[in-house]
């Protein structure tokens, strides 16, 4: 399998992180599966799984605490770009996010920052419009009792390595 260069385009803060050290595990024209580290050393998170559903626009992520214990999933509302000739995907953060407990309850996140990004010119009104419709599809995914995905469900990719 090739791995491609992986970027992280957010809008709030402004920056481009290379996420490409992240351990590749599958790769199609529409799923990417990855197991990572955080970039960052944190009291709550200390890796994850993410399954990220490029054409559906949003990534699906399982966070482990530092004793490599599941805490929650965690989804990212994002576009992408491609670049063919440098193998490279952009995965574009929306700002709002979806955090679902071990119970099953979901919790809306940083839909104060997708409202400021659109307000201050960082985004455009059709990927603002874009996240929401695709943050509504997550949620109706989860009020349904259809979360996670089945390929998400797959427990050969959860462990850390």
């Amino acid at each position: 399998m090739i791995k491609p260069i992986i970027l992280r385009r957010r809008f709030i803060p402004d920056e481009l992180v290379d996420i490409s050290r992240d351990e590749l595990l599958f790769r199609s024209g529409e799923l990417l599966i990855t197991r990572w580290k955080a970039i960052k050393q944190r009291a709550d998170i200390c890796a994850g799984v993410s399954y990220t559903f490029l054409h559906e626009g949003y990534k699906i992520s399982r966070f482990y605490n530092n004793e490599g214990k599941f805490i929650y999933w965690y989804c990212d509302v994002i576009d992408f770009d491609y670049d063919r000739d440098k193998d490279t995907i952009t995965l574009i953060d929306l700002l709002v996010d979806i955090k679902i407990l071990p119970d099953g309850m979901p919790k809306v996140l940083d839909a104060d920052e997708l409202a400021e990004a659109l307000e201050k010119g960082l985004i455009s009104v059709e990927q603002a419009c874009g996240a929401l419709k695709k943050m509504d599809g997550l949620l109706k995914m989860i009020y349904k009792g259809d979360f996670p995905p089945p390929v998400c469900r797959h427990e050969s990719y959860w462990t850390l390595g």
